[in-house]
């Protein structure tokens, strides 16, 4: 890479971790100049010391940060129609639970569920996005519901099941594609639901965790982030996903896209199968 594309990618990298050239100088304990300088490529050859101190300031590896992939740049296989990277959204996608989360929750503790969801849906997006804990969360819309106390992991996860079907869609396409996951959710949630065998536990190329990097779908900078890091181009990456939202974000960038109804589960598995050239067998 170039000292102009080092630059450029370090300034990308910097902003979709959410720090200022300030912040990350006093965290890779670099001086301004020396940053500033790099990002315009003034630099032409920055020490390897330099690079590995900004990589672990950004929590990534060299690698990463100067986009050499080694895993992700084998690429592997492709589709037909060019991906060789696939996404899976996770909530509504590879799993379900809302509504039974909802109904068991109104039933104990005699609320309408339609409130139960309004409460969930308004503060959803601060919680996966890390701006909002998980205690903050349970207390908010305890008051909202009128109740003493809520735990919403224990609902979610008692309530919590796989989508039909897509365990051996995701198994399938990690024996022959680059796979990750693109996914909102709370913080714990990812990791309890694969520890449980609720998603498969595979070793993802790529895991991006709304609640970790503090982005949410469908910001574009999640999405840029998420293409960065499989060190692919868009016309190579395919989102699966519930939210067409967050589908329509992705095809503007030129990613391939697949809207999964997960009221028609099986009927989205198979046209899954069919955009990654899955046999039925």
């Amino acid at each position: 890479m170039d000292e102009k594309g080092l630059g450029k990618r370090l300034q990308e990298m910097r902003r979709n971790a959410g720090l200022t050239q300030q912040q990350l100088c006093q965290v890779a304990n670099l001086s301004f100049s020396t940053l500033t300088k790099i990002e315009r490529g003034a630099i032409k050859a920055p020490s390897i010391f330099t690079i590995a101190s900004i990589a672990k300031a950004l929590g990534l590896g060299l690698d990463e940060l100067l986009g050499n992939n080694p895993k992700v740049a084998s690429k592997g296989k492709q589709t037909r129609s060019g991906v060789r990277f696939v996404f899976f959204d996770v909530n509504g996608c590879l799993v379900r639970f809302y509504h039974r989360a909802f109904a068991q929750i109104a039933s104990d503790y005699g609320v309408p569920p339609d409130l139960v969801e309004m409460a969930f849906l308004h503060y959803n997006a601060d919680v996966c996005r890390g701006s909002l804990s998980m205690r903050d969360f349970n207390q908010i819309i305890a008051k909202r519901l009128g109740i003493p106390s809520l735990d919403w992991e224990k609902y979610y996860l008692s309530s919590v099941e796989p989508m039909p079907g897509m365990d051996r869609v995701v198994t399938w396409a990690s024996q022959n594609y680059q796979v990750g996951l693109l996914t909102n959710i709370m913080p714990g949630q990812l990791k309890e639901l694969r520890q449980r065998g609720i998603i498969p536990d595979l070793e993802y190329d790529v895991v991006v965790d709304s609640s970790e990097i503090g982005l949410i779908k469908p910001e574009p900078e999640i999405f840029e982030l998420a293409q960065n890091k499989t060190g692919l181009a868009s016309n190579e990456l395919l989102l699966i996903d519930d939210t067409r939202e967050n589908i329509a974000q992705a095809e503007s960038l030129g990613w391939h896209v697949l809207w999964f109804d997960y009221a028609q589960p099986e009927e989205s598995v198979e046209q899954a199968k069919t955009a990654l050239d899955m046999p039925n067998a």
